[in-house]
């Protein structure tokens, strides 16, 4: 099979978003910590909370309760009953990461971090949370779509998309859609990418601020249940643009994503971290 080839620019494109992705969270974190002497162990641990919480327990459950099929099982009752509320189905949807998330933030202050509490330790979990998410997830898009790239123009992928029609049939016409958008690949696409991490990586932060101070201060824990709200609106309005329910062009969900996360960093930074005076040593 045929399909368009990628040009040099479109493969340049990938692999400068690739280093972008993989690299400037890194360097946000070596920037902070130096500057504040924060402990890089507390970036690790906001890392690896977003491993646990959000990529193994949310993504397990989700799958099992609301996309069976790519679990390789067969839609059960739960399924088809949110399938038939789109709305319902959008909401649940935002629900998985506002509740795993935030409470894995909840874990961790409880926890490994229970210790530390200095106004700091707030913004250097979030920079682990929200810096392994464009690392994992981002990153490893792009090196997937730079191998695709080189595939299609060494007519490896052609091949196997032949090979799989003969099993699966939908395959080729997936394999044409992938083919096309790498094809038309623009600084636009990148810029799109670049923008929107940046507003989720405050909205992380702003959200990873909130939970501190709801585990530091008794009176403050309904902060905790507000970062789930936001968390829970942010990711339902995606999941009602997937479900059909609203009609919403890339930019204008790219505008939402910045209101939520200016909103959560702005109104927590200003609010809470500023105003806390105290200056604890990190354990």
């Amino acid at each position: 099979m045929e399909f368009a080839k990628v040009g040099g620019v479109q493969i340049g494109l990938m692999v400068l978003g690739l280093i972008i992705f993989l690299f400037a969270p890194l360097i946000i974190a070596i920037v902070w910590t130096v500057k504040k002497k924060e402990r890089f162990t507390t970036i690790l641990i906001g890392a690896a909370t977003f491993i646990v919480f959000a990529l193994i327990l949310e993504k397990s459950i989700q799958n099992v309760l609301v996309f069976p099929s790519q679990m390789g099982l067969p839609l059960h009752g739960a399924a088809k009953f949110l399938n038939a509320r789109p709305i319902l189905w959008a909401l649940v949807l935002g629900l998985f990461p506002g509740v795993f998330e935030e409470t894995g933030r909840l874990v961790a202050f409880k926890t490994v971090l229970r210790k530390r509490k200095n106004r700091e330790t707030g913004i250097s979990y979030g920079i682990g949370h929200g810096g392994i998410e464009v690392m994992l997830i981002l990153g490893l898009t792009y090196i997937t779509n730079i191998a695709y790239a080189v595939m299609i123009n060494t007519g490896v992928y052609g091949n196997l998309i032949a090979q799989a029609a003969a099993l699966a049939p939908e395959q080729v016409e997936q394999g044409y859609t992938v083919a096309a958008q790498l094809a038309a690949f623009s600084a636009w696409d990148l810029a799109i990418g670049v923008v929107e991490r940046i507003f989720a990586f405050m909205f992380h932060t702003g959200a990873s601020i909130l939970v501190f101070y709801a585990c530091k201060d008794k009176k403050k824990f309904w902060l905790y249940p507000l970062a789930i709200l936001l968390h829970t609106a942010m990711d339902s309005l995606a999941g009602l643009k997937m479900a059909g329910v609203i009609e919403i062009s890339p930019v204008m969900m790219e505008v939402v994503v910045a209101v939520f996360g200016l909103a959560t960093f702005f109104g927590a930074y200003f609010l809470l971290y500023r105003k806390d005076s105290e200056k604890g040593k990190t354990v």
